[in-house]
């Protein structure tokens, strides 16, 4: 039997996205999509992919929790879930929530859901919180190394500009952003404290907003507490995400322009120093995709016990 799934926040890239993914996907029926500026438009005139007749909706907390849907997609900006959660809790607990804001990213109470490091621990649940974009492409270039650091890691970002979301800003203005790179939240980013957390270990993160609208960039900085060759940490990155169709582990640095529109992580550019204790190494993604929509329905899939990669087009993550 088919999933009924709702999306709130949908106006946005992110929410774009998932509804296109999720018009292919074979055991979930999007019920609803609710957004306050589009209300009563249809959705496939926003969404291109998507050709049914669900309109947007203006759905506040009770009316979204009164749809009674197996699952809801909460999409919107940070610090605005928690009146939807509220309201589905009272109203309808079993439903499965997705949160891709990063308000219960530090709540022991929800799974944190980046399934190649966490879906062990996620079986059963339903409150699950989405990693951040960067986060996810951090987490998934240190995870091999933990036990191996010596001080902090340290991580260079570079986003296109559909990370700063919808709502105008000078970081998702073009013509600001025009022969630019933007640094902002040099100290304590939400997701430099996210993987510091998740990780147990320290991350210093320093976030830029390039012209492009699509695709993000990390370079990771690794001080070690031990000499490593570097057919050794290659090999280490390998057998870590062995069997993970999402992560992608090559020898050459990766390029954002190549990730753009694919489902996975590419982790590559390894570089050692000279005495084998500080290693370089590149994580790309694409923002919009495996750091938020893809990851999402991972999750979704994994809540309901769907094969993990269901409505997922794993074989466009191939590299032309």
């Amino acid at each position: 039997m088919r999933k009924s799934l709702g999306i709130v926040g949908a106006r946005g890239h992110v929410g774009g996205e998932l509804i296109r993914l999720l018009a292919g996907h074979p055991g979930f029926t999007l019920a609803f999509v609710s957004s306050r500026e589009l209300a009563g438009r249809p959705v496939k005139d926003h969404v291109a992919g998507f050709d049914g007749e669900l309109a947007f909706e203006n759905l506040d907390p009770a009316a979204v929790a009164g749809k009674g849907a197996d699952a809801v997609v909460l999409a919107l900006p940070n610090g605005k879930a928690a009146p939807y959660v509220a309201a589905i809790e009272e109203a309808a607990p079993e439903t499965v929530i997705i949160d891709l804001s990063a308000d219960y990213r530090f709540d022991d109470g929800w799974h944190y859901g980046l399934p190649e490091l966490t879906r062990s621990h996620g079986v059963g649940t339903t409150r699950i919180s989405n990693p951040g974009c960067y986060a996810t492409a951090m987490q998934l270039a240190l995870a091999p190394m933990l036990g191996d650091l010596d001080g902090p890691a340290q991580c260079f970002g570079v986003s296109g500009y559909s990370g700063a979301g919808t709502t105008p800003s000078d970081r998702n203005d073009p013509d600001k952003l025009r022969d630019n790179l933007m640094p902002y939240s040099l100290v304590g980013h939400v997701h430099e404290r996210e993987v510091s957390r998740r990780l147990g270990h320290p991350v210093e993160f320093l976030p830029h907003v390039a012209p492009h609208f699509r695709g993000l960039t990390i370079t990771a900085n690794l001080h070690l507490s031990r000499p490593f060759v570097l057919d050794e940490v290659k090999a280490r990155y390998r057998e870590r995400y062995a069997g993970e169709p999402l992560v992608r582990v090559i020898d050459e640095a990766p390029w954002v322009s190549a990730i753009a529109g694919r489902h996975h992580v590419e982790i590559g550019g390894f570089a050692l120093s000279e005495d084998g204790r500080r290693l370089v190494v590149v994580a790309t993604e694409d923002n919009l995709l495996k750091g938020a929509a893809t990851q999402a329905l991972q999750n979704l899939n994994l809540a309901f016990g769907f094969d993990e990669l269901t409505g997922i087009p794993v074989e466009t993550a191939e590299r032309p």
